[in-house]
């Protein structure tokens, strides 16, 4: 099952996994609208993407959410809206930067419970909401708290919505491990089974075209992670202490 003729709005576009995620959906006849805050990159893409829409957006500007909503909504209904954009700023508790921390949960948090908010009137009947959480998420894991915080939080309200939003809006939830990214560029550890942006967007277009809530990726990382969270805490924290190390 392909995207043909779908009109998909993914906010958190202009790099990374959203901008592969945009080639490939575009690649599989999907009509596409462009969201992120650099507008010249979206350009660039929507010529690699049959000419796709450009709405440029900040998360952490309300009313820049608000006014691209209007236009969306102008269009017609949507088949699917996916916001990947988040903001990534690697360090331990006590080096936080507390503005930096505070950008960070505004975008990650509050902006992505706004597109979440926006989905009921922007979505067709049976329409997807994709919800962006991380392998991050599913456990504290040392240096990545603020952000590992943030990707929890996702996680919770996407099984939130899932229920909520039923059965008008199909939501799902994208838990990435490691993909090469402008993000993950900035760690300064080994990634281990990291994958390339490519193969992550064909995952997740595959991951839509199902029926599974979860869209996690790959396995052989993700179902680890599963394992360490269900562990006892006292073995799982041992184990994370390790990771510390």
């Amino acid at each position: 099952m392909t995207h043909a003729g779908k009109r998909i709005w993914i906010i958190g576009a202009s790099s990374g996994i959203g901008a592969a995620l945009a080639r490939e959906l575009a690649g599989q006849g999907a009509r596409l609208v462009l969201s992120a805050r650099d507008a010249e990159a979206l350009t660039q893409l929507a010529g690699d993407c049959g000419g796709a829409e450009v709405i440029p957006l900040d998360l952490a500007e309300r009313a820049t959410l608000d006014a691209a909503v209007l236009r969306i909504e102008a269009g017609g209904p949507l088949d699917a809206l996916i916001c990947t954009a988040a903001l990534y700023d690697p360090a331990r508790v006590a080096e936080l930067d507390p503005e930096k921390t505070a950008a960070l949960v505004q975008v990650n948090v509050t902006g992505t419970l706004l597109v979440a908010q926006s989905a009921p009137r922007l979505l067709r009947d049976g329409g997807q909401l994709v919800l962006f959480g991380s392998v991050a998420g599913y456990i504290g894991l040392p240096k990545g708290q603020a952000y590992s915080a943030t990707k929890a939080a996702i996680i919770n309200l996407a099984e939130t919505l899932r229920v909520e939003y039923a059965p008008r809006i199909d939501v799902r939830l994208v838990c990435p491990g490691f993909v090469r990214t402008r993000l993950t560029d900035k760690n300064d550890f080994s990634m281990p089974a990291i994958i390339e942006p490519e193969a992550a967007a064909r995952e997740i277009a595959k991951g839509m075209s199902g029926r599974g809530f979860e869209i996690h990726f790959p396995k052989r990382f993700t179902y680890a992670l599963k394992l360490l969270r269900l562990l006892p805490y006292p073995l799982a924290l041992r184990l994370t202490a390790r990771l510390a190390g």
